[in-house]
């Protein structure tokens, strides 16, 4: 700050004083008013920093609207404290022509020459618009328009979707629109240090988006942060484009089974009916526009026609794919080897980035012995040599990568899963095209000794342990995913450590498991040691688990008590629960409120317990508010008080809860008052929370009015809601209205990201609940056709009912070679059945070698086969400790 300056000192002193007394009215702390604003903790702090420099616009834009203070205001405040500017932290990214773009990892498609045959610089190909290049122009016309919007391409490797993305955001760059690529130190970081600095017109470029969404520990709070600046209008307009491949669609986007974790939550509702598919192939009327500009003189296209032109895979061809393939095929028996085992490293879950040591090593035994006995001693510098060397598109099949240094702020340690985190030596990374064919051609096979064991010795990184233990136990090779889970808790994995801890806890060893979750919690977990409480209060010591409760609350930690409190609520012990809740509530934890005044509500202490409720939505987090919310309404409506419940309601969806709506017009259902129940829901809805809606439709199905529940099922819909999609095709299938049925189903499935081969398999689920296996048993088909597995098996398994054994081992070897292992368990129970025990015996090694889920009846037939396990290569693993 210049204390020169006495009007920039007055700017600024006055903007700060409003903040404060903004934070003070809303009764937030700086923590809590972090979150709500969608800044970081430290930027938050800094601005109300006496002394400190003047906060930037942005920063100064996000509190204001997260304080409802008038945000003009505020900005002009900033704008005389800030003087010239040089205290706004600068704009993100920079003005998209000055992008080049295969800096944004556009694949090169080759070098043009000019007539002497000097090279030039790089340039890309004619463009060639297809359906999803319209779908993107309309989003990016949404967002020219003052709208933040998101998409995201889906398709696998080298299929355009980079390019597409590049093509389509050049009508912004003449309406003075930045580009941002968060990249460095890691994708995931940079996303989550500056995506509070976006400011208006600005394209967010998350290519390969995974590496964003699909962090272990960032993914969710990365995916939180871009809804955030979507649902900003002071922060807008925004364009949010990214691309991801096929199978981390279905990871992100699958429902998780009944009673596990729910690891993609957050990224889950970030991405539904907002995917776009790319094709694999261009069309007919794709390919006949990418032959006119060939004849208008693109070398580039003229050449990837020439051999592109049936199959039409002309990016990937572009890309380099074919040519990569080629050199993959023809290489040298060392030179295939290194390429096998990065292959199977990536297929099993190692990171990006390969160290050389490990690949080295993890080689030997992919080679046959008549070529290692040939093998000089410089094999693998001539073997990486080779591989090094780039193909038609600048790209090679295992090029060596300089993994950026983690940078942190002071005080901040660097992230144990960064790309650089426990690095030795150089580091390789596999090309995609040879990645995601060697995940197909290789899928069926187990990595030999030497892959593990250079694993076990070279590896590092916690994820890269964690995944293949798990895919060392999928394989039935128990010996390898005992020491690999070993060698991930000494490396600091809290999956390895929980998992070694439970194993304590059953052998009754305490001491040692206690000692686990210190080691766990010292990483980083820290629901380790609210495990700990649970340990003991379990063995029945709830004097040693309130000590232990109290060590974790001088950390940091006071919801320790209150899940402790709960505990003690639970067995009946509620004196013991409510001392617990009121010390947890006196050191700050609101959630014990919450309990204090459901424990008072039973007692019948409606008073004492609304109190509670009250203070627990004054000062709690954004759960203990929205259960606060909903308990206070409902006690309300039930007490007849129906204008306060609904004022309550109001209140709190006015905070952003609209759940207490959403139960209010609950109650009202229930009690017969519809209109007042519809008025209320289409509230919530308006402020995004659609269940109200698609609540009372069902309640209205069930009653077996259908006329209405589709009313309001069309309105959730309406609103956004892709699963009242769902519930309108089964009330149109009910009336009768199949085609309409089908085309909404199909519109569902399709705003969730799912492909074609997806809609056949739901619809023919559909048809044969309708008693039409006709039509169910031709969708079926269809799906298997398009390389649906399981619809593959549910065909086999209908061949299996008639009698057909031989049709049915036709169609379980079709799902096998599609990528469904435990199909292999099928053909072996068949065989076993009909006495070949011998080929059954072969078809179980298969299944374990192709790797199964764990709790399949598969693994019951391994432990029966096999117990102690199988070694890579296959043979039963000898009794071992």
């Amino acid at each position: 700050m210049n204390d020169e300056d006495p009007n920039r000192n007055l700017a600024l002193t006055e903007l700060r004083r409003r903040l404060e007394a903004g934070r003070t009215r809303m009764r937030l702390n700086k923590t809590d008013l972090a979150g709500r604003a969608g800044l970081g903790r430290t930027t938050v702090s800094e601005a109300f920093q006496i002394g400190g420099p003047a906060p930037s616009v942005q920063t100064v834009t996000a509190l204001a609207g997260a304080l409802r203070l008038p945000v003009e205001e505020l900005q002009e405040l900033q704008r005389a404290a800030a003087g010239s500017g040089t205290n706004e932290a600068p704009s993100l990214g920079r003005p998209i022509g000055q992008w080049d773009p295969h800096a944004l990892e556009v694949h090169p498609a080759g070098i043009a020459q000019d007539g002497s045959g000097s090279p030039r610089q790089q340039i890309l190909p004619g463009y060639v618009v297809r359906e999803h290049d319209r779908l993107l122009a309309e989003v990016v016309r949404e967002a020219q328009q003052g709208h933040s919007e998101i998409l995201i391409l889906a398709g696998g490797s080298s299929t355009g979707k980079t390019r597409a993305c590049w093509e389509a955001v050049q009508p912004l760059a003449d309406h003075e629109w930045r580009l941002w690529h968060p990249f460095d130190p890691t994708r995931a970081e940079a996303a989550l240090e500056d995506l509070h600095r976006v400011g208006p017109r600005t394209v967010v470029w998350l290519n390969e988006a995974h590496h964003y969404l699909g962090h272990t520990t960032a993914g969710e709070r990365v995916a939180a942060a871009v809804h955030h600046l979507l649902i900003s209008p002071q922060r807008g307009p925004i364009l949010v484009l990214g691309t991801l491949w096929p199978e981390y669609v279905k990871q992100f986007t699958a429902l998780p089974a009944a009673g596990s974790s729910d690891p993609h939550s957050r990224v889950r509702e970030l991405l539904t009916g907002r995917i776009v598919n790319v094709p694999d192939a261009f069309d007919a009327g794709a390919l006949a526009a990418a032959t006119l500009l060939a004849e208008d003189g693109d070398r580039l296209l003229a050449d990837a026609l020439t051999r592109s032109r049936l199959d039409g895979c002309l990016t990937q061809d572009l890309a380099g794919g074919p040519a990569l393939l080629e050199r993959y095929r023809n290489g040298s028996p060392a030179a295939r080897a290194l390429l096998h085992a990065a292959m199977d490293a990536r297929r099993l879950g190692v990171g990006l980035h390969l160290p050389q040591a490990f690949l080295t090593d993890a080689a030997i035994d992919y080679v046959h012995d008549t070529d290692w006995n040939q093998f000089t001693d410089d094999w693998a510098e001539q073997a990486y040599a080779g591989l090094a060397e780039q193909v038609h598109g600048k790209q090679a099949p295992l090029s060596r990568v300089n993994p950026r240094p983690q940078r942190c702020p002071p005080g901040h340690s660097a992230s144990a899963d960064g790309p650089s985190a426990g690095l030795v030596g150089p580091v390789f990374r596999l090309a995609d095209y040879l990645e995601q064919y060697g995940r197909t051609s290789r899928r069926h096979l187990c990595p030999p000794g030497s892959f593990w064991d250079a694993a076990h010795t070279h590896l590092t990184r916690p994820d890269d342990l964690d995944h293949l233990t798990l895919e060392a136990s999928k394989r039935h090779r128990l010996q390898w995913a005992h020491h690999l889970r070993l060698r991930a808790a000494d490396r600091g994995s809290t999956d390895a450590l929980n998992y070694l801890t439970e194993g304590r806890k059953r052998a009754g060893d305490y001491q040692g498991a206690e000692a686990l979750y210190w080691q766990a919690y010292r990483h980083g977990d820290v629901y380790a040691l609210l495990h700990m409480t649970e340990m003991w209060e379990s063995a029945g010591d709830h004097q040693g688990a309130v000590a232990l409760a109290w060590e974790i609350v001088d950390y940091g930690h006071t919801h320790a008590l209150t899940h402790l409190a709960e505990m003690r609520e639970k067995v009946g012990d509620h004196q013991s629960a409510e001392a617990l809740y009121r010390q947890a509530a006196d050191h700050g934890d609101t959630r014990a409120l919450c309990g204090l005044a459901r424990m008072r509500e039973i007692a019948a202490d409606r008073e004492d317990a609304e109190a509670l409720y009250l203070q627990a939505f004054a000062y709690g987090n954004f759960v203990a508010v929205d259960d606060a919310a909903c308990s206070l309404t409902e006690m309300r409506e039930k007490a007849g008080d129906h204008q306060g419940a609904e004022a309550l309601a109001q209140q709190a969806a006015d905070h952003g809860h609209a759940s207490a709506l959403v139960r209010l017009a609950e109650m009202r259902a229930e009690a017969g008052d519809y209109q007042s129940a519809e008025t209320l829901a289409r509230q919530a809805a308006d402020r995004g929370d659609t269940h109200g809606l698609t609540q009372l439709g069902e309640m209205l199905e069930g009653a077996g009015n259908y006329r209405a529940a589709e009313s309001f099922y069309r309105q959730a819909a309406d609103h956004g809601d892709r699963g009242a999609l769902y519930l309108l095709s089964g009330t149109r299938r009910q009336a009768g209205d199949v085609q309409g049925a089908d085309a909404l189903w199909r519109q569902a499935v399709l705003a969730d990201g799912y492909n074609n081969a997806a809609i056949m398999w739901d619809l023919a689920l559909l048809r044969e609940e309708a008693g039409d296996h006709q039509g169910a048993e031709a969708l079926f088909r269809q799906a298997a056709d398009h390389g649906y597995s399981h619809a593959s098996m549910r065909l086999a398994k209908a061949q299996e009912e008639v009698g057909d054994y031989q049709g049915a081992e036709a169609l379980y070897r079709q799902a096998a070679d599609q990528g469904e292992a435990d199909a292999f368990i099928r053909l072996a129970e068949i065989k076993e059945e009909a006495g070949g025990y011998q080929d059954a015996h072969v078809l179980y090694r298969q299944a374990a070698d192709a790797g199964i889920s764990l709790w399949t009846r598969g693994h019951d037939v391994f432990r029966r086969l096999w117990p102690h396990g199988l070694d890579p290569d296959g043979t039963p693993t000898p009794r071992w400790r």
